[in-house]
């Protein structure tokens, strides 16, 4: 019996699980690269508009502006005119020299006490010579030889007016008794009026000539035989008490009559000019309180203005600009020893003074078209505001209406600075 032998099958293999399947990087050239390339690029642009937009902003944001403020305060308010000024002796005597000579050496020093009477100069007379001296003596015999001979016509002249007389009222006895006519009656009267006044011409030519004699021999009186080449001395004495203030010319010279030779005044009586402009001037009264400052003193001194020159003159400022100035004199309280004549000072003259009121720097204020504006402060920011002002001084300005007491105002405000204008204050 045949075995049969089944063939040997084959094992059943289970097929491999296909893995997952992963894209392939999209190929530089195909569709899905130049999506993705597209969308990088509008990722950078718009991040970089995005940072030049920051930019911009931070870059044209504006900075707040540094500015500096002030405070609306209320309190007094004193208005002056300051001008600088001069003092000066209130009563000044120049003391002159009365008659022509030879001044001799003047001894007085600037500052020395002289009392009334005091000798303050002498001068010399010119001597007369021998020469001078004959004609003077035939000056004063000529003028002699004319009184006589003016007295001689005025007899004259006495006795025809005596007989003018006589003959007059004769012909006036006649004229009534119908003896002569009226004409002749006239024509005797006058002959006496005619007569009447040559005698009196006749006494004034003799007045004349007496006059002329005294003038020549007062012109000989220093040329008596004693005093012949001799100088006769002239005393100039001081008219009031005070003390020397200038000394023209100390050394011994000749001088005319008239000729300047001492000043004299009381330093204890001074006064302040100042030159002030006319447009201030006529704000200024007299009686108006003034400071003077700057004197080289302790505190302000005090005075009162005592007059306003009516007149102004022109003035050339040290910028070449023509100025009406006009002198402003005021006295002083009390002046103090060390001040002296010629000294400068500035003024301050008070012409207007305010009690409890609201004031602005004058440093914020500027002019907006017709009217006064400030900027205020208001939360970091400058608003523009108008307001009203009083009287203005110097550093400060009365606040009639716009602004409080407290708030801050911009000072010296620049172009900078506008309405809503962001500022830093300093």
């Amino acid at each position: 019996m045949s075995t049969t032998i089944a063939p040997e099958r084959a094992p059943l293999r289970t097929a491999p699980k296909p893995a997952a399947t992963i894209p392939a990087p999209p190929r530089p050239g195909g569709p899905g690269g130049l999506r993705a390339k597209k969308l990088r690029s509008r990722v950078l642009l718009a991040f970089g508009a995005l940072l030049l937009v920051a930019m911009g902003v931070i870059w044209t944001r504006p900075e707040p502006v540094d500015v500096e403020v002030g405070t609306i305060s209320r309190g007094d308010l004193r208005v002056t005119v300051d001008e600088e000024g001069m003092t000066r002796v209130h009563d000044r005597f120049v003391v002159a020299a009365p008659v022509a000579g030879r001044l001799q050496r003047i001894a007085l020093e600037e500052g020395d006490r002289v009392a009334a009477g005091d000798v303050v100069a002498s001068i010399a007379a010119a001597p007369l010579d021998a020469r001078t001296a004959r004609q003077g003596d035939a000056r004063v015999a000529a003028a002699e030889a004319a009184v006589a001979q003016a007295r001689a016509r005025a007899s004259q002249a006495q006795a025809a007016h005596a007989q003018a007389l006589r003959e007059a009222a004769r012909a006036r006895t006649l004229a009534g008794a119908g003896a002569i006519s009226e004409s002749a009656r006239e024509q005797a009267e006058l002959a006496e009026a005619t007569a009447l006044r040559d005698w009196q011409a006749a006494r004034a030519a003799v007045r004349t000539a007496a006059a002329e004699l005294s003038g020549a021999r007062a012109a000989l009186a220093d040329a008596s035989p004693a005093t012949v080449g001799v100088a006769t001395v002239t005393e100039v004495r001081s008219p009031v008490a005070g003390r020397v203030l200038r000394v023209p010319e100390r050394s011994e010279r000749a001088v005319a009559p008239g000729a300047p030779l001492v000043e004299l005044g009381d330093a204890r009586a001074l006064e302040v000019t100042a030159d002030v402009l006319s447009t201030d001037a006529v704000r200024i009264r007299p009686g108006m309180p003034v400071l003077i400052e700057e004197w080289g003193g302790g505190p302000a001194l005090r005075g009162r203005v005592r007059t306003v020159s009516p007149a102004a003159f022109t003035k050339v400022s040290a910028l070449g600009v023509e100025e009406q100035r006009v002198r402003v004199f005021a006295d002083l309280d009390a002046a103090p020893a060390a001040l002296g004549d010629g000294y400068r000072v500035e003024a301050r003259i008070v012409v207007w003074e305010g009690r409890d009121v609201v004031k602005v720097p004058v440093s914020a204020l500027f002019r907006t078209g017709g009217e006064w504006s400030v900027f205020v402060l208001d939360a970091r920011r400058a608003r523009l505001r108008s307001v009203r002002i009083g009287q203005r001084g110097e550093a400060e300005a009365e606040v009639a209406g716009g602004l409080r007491p407290g708030e801050r105002v911009v000072l010296y405000p620049s172009d900078k600075v506008k309405d809503g204008v962001k500022v830093r204050v300093r």
